[in-house]
């Protein structure tokens, strides 16, 4: 598919489409007119690299985990320990962000306040 229908289908922009591809995240073939094309995995590969982002990753991060996972080699290069400092660090979001819900519902609980 070309990258129109690309964006169409997955809701993202030509232009950030064309940037996940700089940066290697994402694969394209060329025509010889000079157009991308994409497989039909690139829908998924586009939904990892929004889930990822929207969970803080950056792209380079990002482009070595879908690198790993898409030939099936061991994370590279300190990948593991990068990885394992960012599951913590949404850990930590995942908490701070319950805490302020509890506090929240708390709120809306307290009959002083309704």
């Amino acid at each position: 598919m070309r990258i129109g229908e690309l964006s169409t289908r997955t809701g993202v922009s030509v232009r950030a489409l064309r940037y996940y591809q700089d940066k290697g995240a994402l694969q394209a073939t060329r025509t010889p007119a000079g157009y991308r094309i994409f497989d039909d995995t690139a829908v998924r590969t586009v939904g990892h690299i929004q889930t990822l982002l929207s969970a803080g990753l950056g792209m380079d991060l990002i482009t070595e985990i879908l690198t790993c996972e898409s030939t099936g080699t061991p994370l590279l290069d300190g990948c593991r320990d990068r990885l394992l400092h960012e599951r913590r660090r949404m850990t930590t979001d995942i908490n701070r962000i319950r805490s302020a819900r509890t506090l929240l519902d708390r709120l809306l609980d307290d009959p002083a306040l309704n």
